[in-house]
């Protein structure tokens, strides 16, 4: 059935096995940084301040993310998608190629490593956005669905794949990881070059900035999109324990670099197989309460991962923590890409990547802050507790989310459709 989509669609083919590539070099070289930095800060530094350098990557590559992601969201609208992606690909080679060249240093400097991160944040606001608005260019509106299922399954396969890869380089060296890192990065740029369908969108009257402003209205009135977006940044912002998890594997669990990439592998175990559950028997009814369901249940096993002593629990708490937040992700793409205007696509993917960004890199900046005060364990057991406030205070702010039943009505919307009520049988 998968064989037959691939054949189908050629272009589709090509970007989703060189954007797998690029996501497997992704993780390997995020595994590798924030090792590398926690390594570093334990030569002269305690636990709680390695740590919190750990935390100040995530920081380093979210403010060129929130500077730029607005504009750049707006360039996937105006010019040639793939060669947006093309671009950001090739800066994000440039840094891997100056962080191959810190790792050979005798002494390396953090604060090298802080600027190599600030300009990958600085490409990946302009990568985000285009690779999300160019899917639906690849494949007819009717097979959206799958095509994300793939795109989705591809992704969750790279994290898992990725950072076990990468905890087992680290342990030979650093250099070697970010080689490794390079050469993944130069085969998937190579195999998206061969894509030949035009990937320029309809241009759309109206200045640059009006056009970001039409983007943010849209998120801001279609209270259903907004409140699942907004849920993630602030649910996944307080749960980021992954941000923690070189301090957990060094000196908590004593694992090593080995176990850290098993570690690092855990969320993504859990998201894949929620992920081929998901593409099996997608969510037909009930997908609102399902997904706050979802985001408390992260919040619980981000509690239970910083409560565990043993690494197999830590692993099965990780991996639980992961399919919670598949079921998060599967609602909020299926909801902005189907919905979602084509001439609109990559304003939106740029606010709703702004939000995923700000759930990742900064609240690997707030685990960071938090474990500089309270450790390691606190900080998690703090950020499992918050998510879980979060997730009942949303439920009561956005009902009409809570209350969205079908899913599947997307799929009949009009692509001029942005009223909330369009988006569910059931959405008040």
């Amino acid at each position: 059935m998968q064989f037959l989509f691939f054949r189908r669609h050629p272009d589709f083919t090509l970007f989703w096995a060189g954007m797998f590539l690029v996501n497997l070099a992704v993780q390997i070289e995020s595994v590798t940084i924030g090792w590398q930095i926690y390594q570093i800060g334990r030569q002269t530094l305690s636990i709680k301040e390695s740590a919190f350098l750990v935390g100040m990557v995530g920081l380093a590559q979210f403010i060129p993310m929130f500077l730029l992601t607005l504009y750049a969201g707006s360039m996937a609208d105006r010019h040639s998608r793939r060669t947006i992606v093309m671009i950001s690909l090739g800066v994000e080679i440039l840094c891997v190629l100056g962080l191959v060249s810190v790792a050979h240093e005798a002494a390396p400097n953090v604060t090298h490593i802080f600027w190599i991160a600030a300009a990958f944040g600085a490409a990946r606001a302009f990568l985000s956005p285009a690779a999300s608005a160019l899917v639906p260019m690849l494949v007819p509106k009717v097979e959206m669905p799958q095509a994300i299922s793939l795109k989705s399954l591809s992704w969750q396969a790279a994290v898992i794949i990725g950072p076990w890869i990468g905890g087992l380089l680290c342990a030979i060296s650093t250099a070697t990881a970010y080689e490794v890192t390079a050469g993944l990065y130069l085969a998937g740029t190579a195999i998206i070059l061969f894509m030949r369908v035009n990937t320029t969108p309809q241009r759309q009257p109206g200045s640059q900035i009006a056009q970001i402003k039409e983007g943010l209205v849209y998120v801001w009135t279609n209270k259903i999109v907004f409140g699942a977006i907004s849920l993630d940044l602030f649910a996944v912002l307080l749960g980021g324990a992954t941000a923690l998890l070189p301090a957990f594997a060094s000196d908590i669990l004593n694992v090593g670099a080995e176990g850290f990439g098993i570690l690092r592998s855990g969320p993504a175990i859990g998201a894949l197989l929620m992920a081929a559950a998901l593409s099996r028997w997608p969510l037909k009814r009930h997908a609102g309460r399902r997904m706050f369901m979802a985001v408390g249940a992260f919040g619980m096993a981000t509690v239970i991962f910083g409560l565990s002593k043993n690494i197999y629990l830590s692993v099965a708490a990780l991996a639980a923590l992961g399919a919670a937040d598949m079921i998060s992700v599967y609602v909020r793409q299926t909801l902005v890409q189907i919905v979602t205007p084509d001439h609109m696509r990559g304003r939106v993917s740029s606010v709703s990547g702004l939000f995923i960004s700000g759930s990742n890199e900064l609240g690997e900046f707030e685990s960071g802050v938090v474990s500089r005060f309270i450790g390691p364990v606190g900080a998690a057991i703090f950020g499992g507790i918050g998510t879980m406030i979060v997730t009942g205070a949303w439920a009561r702010m956005f009902p009409a989310l809570r209350k969205a039943d079908r899913l599947d009505g997307a799929d009949q919307a009009s692509e001029e459709t942005i009223k909330p009520q369009s988006l569910t049988a059931s959405a008040s």
